[in-house]
Parts: structure tokens; C-alpha cells; sequence
């Protein structure tokens, strides 16, 4: 058992830092026969969890719902960050190499090479998409697409959008047709299996991604025009009508 001083200090963190987990119930200690918090070597565990949830861009308060809901043994835990972590930095590595090669362009007042630029675009792009979207995310939802960043990689992310751009151009010919008629089915089919490629089927995923569409009028400037060959309210509904009937 250890007095929150003598904690904080095993931790690598402040006792206010702790009062502070304390009062938001994120870990609360036993108390002594004196009143005082004391603490167990289990307790860092769940410190370790908090501090990297909290890292990796959770709020405190989802933090605490995620892991009263379903709190995951260490190992797996440590699994799930080192995943997150390591796709930080491959992202990070990415736009270095892709600014040292800005620099060697631009050196001797030569004009950028647009590749090169285009590169540093797409991995800040691709932050700058999953900080957005975490709006729509439940705290399990946030985990899961975390412990999956190392999947979706920008070569991933060009394919399937490009997918979904031909699927999307061939729905808008069909506008006028039965949605129960074949043609129409099998789109519905290839768009349930570009959907499925992202959740996997998981409620969790599902539910965020529908929030997040249902939310399009509200999205960041940059994240509607990189959803523009897919705004066409039309298609949408259209295809949710031949969806529908497909599960039937």
C-alpha cells in the first residue's frame, strides 16, 4: 500500500494529478483506517491505461466510461497502444522524409516538387481526419479504430476511395430504377461490402460512421471536399431504399 505521495512519486505523476483522478472517479483509492488514499500496485495498471488513453486523445470522462465498461487486461492494453503508437510514428516518419525531400527541392530557390508536397498533405490530412471524426465515436468505437490505425494506410485509403468513386458515379445512373430490380442489388452488394472493409461488421463502427453521415452539413471545410464526389443526397437515400430490401 502506498500513501498518494509516495504513489505519485512511484508514478511518475503529481499527487494533484491524482486528486484529480480521484474526484472524477478514473481511479479512486481505498482508504485507510486514518482517512488517507492508499494505494496498490494494481492501481498503477489503471494509472498506465488512463495516462495513455489520455495520450492518444480520449477524454477523461469517456476514459472513465471505457474502462468501467469493459476494462482490457494489461497485455492487451499494451498491445493496443504500442499499435496506435507505432502508426504515429510511421505517420510521422512519412511526413519527414517528405519535408527533407521539400527541402532538397526547394533548395537553390527551385520550385517544390508537387509530389513531395502532396505526400506532407496526405499524412497530416489523414490526422487531421481522425481528430474530426472522433466526435461521432463512442469511447469503444475511439479504442477500436485505434487499435486498427496501423491497417489504414494512405496507399489503403487512395484504393478505397477510388472504389467507392466508380461504385458512386455507376449509383447515380441508376437513380430512376427499381431498387429491387438485380442491377440495383448488386450494387447495394458491392457498397454493404465497401462499408464492411472499414467496420467489420462491429456496432460500434457501424453506428459512428452513420452518425458522422447524418452529421455531413456540419463537417470541417477540408472534410467536405475530399466527401464531395459523395454528397449527392440522392444516391444516399436512394441506396439505403436497396439496402434495406437486400437484408430482407
Amino acid at each position: 500500500m502506498y500513501r498518494v505521495r509516495q504513489f505519485a512519486e512511484l508514478a511518475g505523476v503529481t499527487v494533484r494529478t491524482l486528486h484529480h483522478y480521484d474526484r472524477l472517479g478514473l481511479l479512486k483509492p481505498k482508504r485507510n483506517t486514518s482517512g488517507f488514499r492508499a494505494y496498490q500496485a494494481r492501481d498503477l495498471e489503471r494509472l498506465e491505461q488512463i495516462i495513455a488513453l489520455k495520450f492518444l486523445g480520449l477524454p477523461l470522462r469517456e476514459i472513465g466510461k471505457l474502462l468501467n465498461r469493459q476494462a482490457p487486461d494489461l497485455p492487451a492494453a499494451l498491445r493496443m497502444q504500442r499499435t496506435v503508437l507505432m502508426e504515429k510514428r510511421r505517420l510521422l516518419d512519412r511526413a519527414i522524409a517528405a519535408i527533407e525531400e521539400a527541402e532538397v527541392s526547394v533548395r537553390n530557390n527551385q520550385p517544390a516538387d508537387a509530389a513531395v508536397l502532396k505526400k506532407i498533405i496526405e499524412v497530416i490530412e489523414m490526422q487531421d481526419n481522425t481528430d474530426w471524426l472522433a466526435q461521432y465515436q463512442s469511447p469503444e468505437a475511439k479504442a477500436k479504430v485505434a487499435a486498427r490505425a496501423g491497417e489504414w494506410t494512405p496507399e489503403l485509403q487512395e484504393r478505397v476511395t477510388a472504389q467507392w468513386k466508380e461504385l458512386f458515379a455507376e449509383c447515380e445512373k441508376v437513380l430512376g430504377d427499381d431498387p429491387a430490380s438485380p442491377h440495383v442489388q448488386a450494387l447495394a452488394e458491392r457498397w454493404a461490402l465497401l462499408v464492411e472493409g472499414f467496420t467489420k461488421r462491429d456496432p460500434d463502427l457501424t453506428q459512428s460512421v452513420a452518425r458522422a453521415w447524418s452529421d455531413f452539413d456540419n463537417w470541417p471545410a477540408h472534410a467536405k471536399e475530399q466527401a464531395s464526389p459523395f454528397s449527392n443526397k440522392e444516391v444516399w437515400t436512394f441506396m439505403h431504399k436497396a439496402l434495406a430490401l437486400r437484408k430482407k
